[in-house]
């Protein structure tokens, strides 16, 4: 019988005293994010460490069926420990858990155990989560605290999605991601002054970031679009699908990657759909649709100060989002990224994005299932989506991976040069020029 092991908790006093490791998933998101938990005391440091050696580091303590996400986070977690630059009596680790019902939910105990069969005993893991679980943790999601998380994640999205939209037309390569580094900063400068996260200063924020990415100077020239969906940590994390992001815009691809906080506000809305299908506690559902009435009024501000320049595709709101899975797929499917997945889908090729990439680990069966196994009902409603799934796994070859959506680009190619193209009449064309400095950021916002 195997023995009990009683394994260390995080707790508050360690927050002074021990720095937290945290696995990145969404580069721009985790950078305000690091922030807003070093505004709250805590000492933390994001993991950039990428390549093979993770991947392999993680299959000697997890096993290969486990799920993909899993493997690669622990094995950057063990490989971080083993490099001798932390102290390994004051440092934690920070995992987030979705507390549904797919294998995610069990990557924190996955790791304890890796963890001492790694010789690592004395770390301990913190859970960032917000469904409860392990409520005897000393990290805690405080009000302060959540507003700032909330208010990063929209940030992210806004970044991401205006800096996505620029990168493939930038005159000045490199101008759409310096415009990003300097945002993050001043995301962060605001934090620090406890700043940015009321109604106000995050609508003056979100008008600040589209006018001064509708400044950078661009040429437009009609490129291939590509969405990408899929489970959660493949579909952000360059290191979970072998940079794909990178790996497309080097294809020459305008990329669509669609927000995280429509995850989160999936998360909410299946609370209340839970309740409507199996029944629950009507204070549950009446404070599930508080918080989504909370995150919708500032989901509205970002697509509005967006889509003021009509050369940028706005987001669109996750209200109208879900709508689109009506028809194609119960809301009952609520597992992983459940009915979500097929919705991106489905929007992504109503918003011009027909070219798609589903990322998935190898074995999820919600991502097999809304995912690649609703691909052939999404073709036959919309004939023109042009989509290919591709599994992550420690022994899939990123060649192999690249070759496959090689193929589906020379679908989109094909398309692309048989359609006629007009120059957006509303898109600034710069052609070379420059134009003045950027505009300001708001020195009050």
């Amino acid at each position: 019988m195997e023995r009990l092991t009683v394994y260390p908790k995080f707790t508050k006093e360690m927050k002074s005293t021990h720095k937290i490791l945290v696995p990145n998933m969404a580069p721009i998101h985790f950078a305000m994010l690091k922030d807003a938990l070093e505004d709250e005391g805590y000492q933390i440091e994001v993991l950039g460490t990428s390549g093979q050696e993770v991947a392999q580091e993680g299959l000697k303590y997890v096993h290969n069926d486990t799920c993909y996400p899993a493997l690669i986070v622990i094995g950057q977690f063990i490989n971080a420990l083993k490099s001798g630059k932390y102290d390994l009596d004051h440092t934690a680790l920070l995992i987030s858990q979705t507390g549904g019902g797919c294998r995610a939910s069990n990557y924190i105990h996955l790791l304890r155990k890796a963890l001492v069969k790694a010789g690592f005993p004395q770390v301990p893991v913190a859970s960032l989560n917000f469904s409860g679980l392990e409520k005897d943790s000393g990290f805690q999601l405080t009000l302060p605290l959540l507003h700032k998380v909330i208010a990063s994640i929209f940030y992210g999205d806004a970044l991401m999605s205006l800096s996505n939209q620029t990168r493939p037309y930038e005159n000045e390569k490199g101008a759409a991601d310096a415009l990003v580094n300097r945002w993050t900063k001043e995301i962060a400068r605001q934090f620090d002054e406890k700043k940015g996260v009321s109604k106000r200063d995050m609508g003056e924020n979100f008008r600040a970031m589209a006018r001064d990415f509708a400044a950078l100077p661009i040429t437009y020239t009609p490129k291939v679009k590509v969405g990408v969906v899929g489970e959660i940590y493949v579909k952000y994390s360059p290191l979970g699908n072998n940079e794909l992001e990178k790996f497309l815009h080097e294809e020459d691809c305008e990329v669509n990657l669609p927000g995280l906080m429509g995850f989160v506000q999936y998360c909410i809305e299946n609370t209340s759909q839970t309740i409507h299908l199996y029944g629950g506690s009507g204070i549950t559902a009446l404070g599930a649709k508080a918080l989504m009435h909370y995150l919708t009024v500032r989901e509205q501000m970002m697509i509005d100060a967006i889509a003021a320049y009509p050369q940028f595709h706005a987001p669109t709101l996750f209200n109208e989002t879900k709508k689109l899975a009506d028809g194609m797929i119960g809301y009952g499917n609520k597992m992983g990224e459940g009915w979500l997945l097929t919705a991106e889908m489905v929007e992504l090729v109503h918003s011009g994005f027909e070219n798609i990439v589903c990322a998935q680990p190898f074995g999820c069966l919600p991502n097999h299932i809304c995912g690649k196994g609703m691909i052939n009902k999404i073709r036959a409603a919309h004939p023109t989506a042009n989509i290919t799934p591709i599994d992550y796994d420690p022994s899939a070859t990123r060649v192999n991976q690249e070759n496959r959506i090689k193929l589906m680009l020379s679908v989109a190619r094909e398309r692309l040069q048989n359609t006629p193209h007009q120059t957006p009449p509303s898109a600034p064309q710069h052609e070379g020029r420059r134009v003045p400095n950027l505009v300001p950021l708001p020195a009050n916002s």
